[in-house]
């Protein structure tokens, strides 16, 4: 019997192969390996999945390498708004926020908010006051910039003026997530991002919207999702797995690979997700060239991989 599984992931689709440079992939992987241990620190302790997904995600939040926190990317008027989630798979209870910029970890506030209030979503200044309230840290405009994301909105916006589309799946990806199943059989699920580079102001994905991009209950699955987020909220990716799960009685691999290689794919839904189900079985399928991704199961050695 599995006693824990976590897997993470860092967005999908958002660089090519093709692209890719040994020095570049080497941080990538540093990196996930990074955030799979710090949430396994807490799933080897006996800790709650809950804790472990916040503590993966706010570590990848941290590299600026991936598009959520530190590393999140720019809206077209040159602001970067963040969403992030949390669910608990105990209870279905859950905390999002959107449009926020300040926290260093939007995944914390996701958490305060289902914690420390009656709701489960909070936007922009209300969310603040809560991150305020419970003693979060802030950084200022110099933290949260990196020059990579600034060039791609630059770019992005000089391929609009030149009415240019923009078919590369990285300006609409971007995302990190975290699923877990502790000792005591219990699920949860996290996810945080920047959203799309060049994003219109106020535009919200699925990241934070629960049943889309996140979802955890210990019935069926926990799910963190990573693509097209419109696509993820029109189907209800999160939620859609989980049905399949009751009421299909489908497996947690054939679920999730149905939707994302069937409902989402055929509707342009580039991406993917992680998931796991009560007995802590993992799946990460994504119908694109990469997502990158990391997992570990209790006793066993972690698996980094990126395509």
């Amino acid at each position: 019997m599995t006693t824990y599984s976590l897997a993470i992931h860092g967005g999908a689709g958002t660089i090519l192969r093709s692209t890719m440079t040994p020095e570049r992939e080497a941080a990538y992987r540093a990196g996930l390996a990074r955030a799979l241990e710090a949430g396994e620190a807490v799933l080897r302790d006996g800790g709650a999945a809950l804790d472990a997904v916040v503590a993966s995600v706010s570590a990848l939040e941290d590299e600026p390498l991936f598009n959520a926190g530190r590393g999140a990317v720019f809206t077209s008027a040159g602001a970067q708004e963040m969403d992030a989630a949390v669910m608990d798979g105990r209870d279905r209870n859950a905390g999002a926020v959107a449009g926020i910029f300040g926290p260093k970890n939007p995944v914390q506030v996701a958490r305060a908010v289902m914690e420390r209030t009656d709701h489960v979503m909070l936007i922009g200044l209300g969310a603040l006051e809560i991150a305020r309230a419970a003693g979060l840290p802030f950084g200022d405009k110099a933290y949260f910039f990196t020059q990579p994301r600034w060039d791609a909105l630059q770019k992005t916006l000089a391929m609009r003026a030149a009415g240019e589309d923009d078919d590369d799946p990285a300006r609409r990806h971007g995302t990190v997530g975290a699923v877990a199943r502790d000792m005591s059989g219990n699920l949860a699920a996290a996810t945080s991002t920047g959203g799309m580079t060049a994003k219109a102001p106020g535009r919200v994905g699925d990241s934070p919207v629960i049943g889309a991009g996140t979802f955890a209950d210990n019935a069926t699955c926990a799910v963190s999702g990573t693509g097209h987020g419109e696509i993820f909220i029109r189907w209800n990716a999160g939620a859609e797995i989980a049905a399949r799960m009751r009421h299909a009685g489908q497996s947690l691999e054939e679920a999730a690979r149905h939707v994302v290689m069937e409902d989402l794919a055929r509707h342009d839904g580039t991406g993917g997700v992680i998931a796991v189900d009560g007995a802590g079985n993992l799946a990460l399928p994504f119908n694109c060239e990469g997502m990158y991704r990391a997992s570990v199961r209790a006793g066993e050695a972690p698996l980094v991989a990126i395509y």
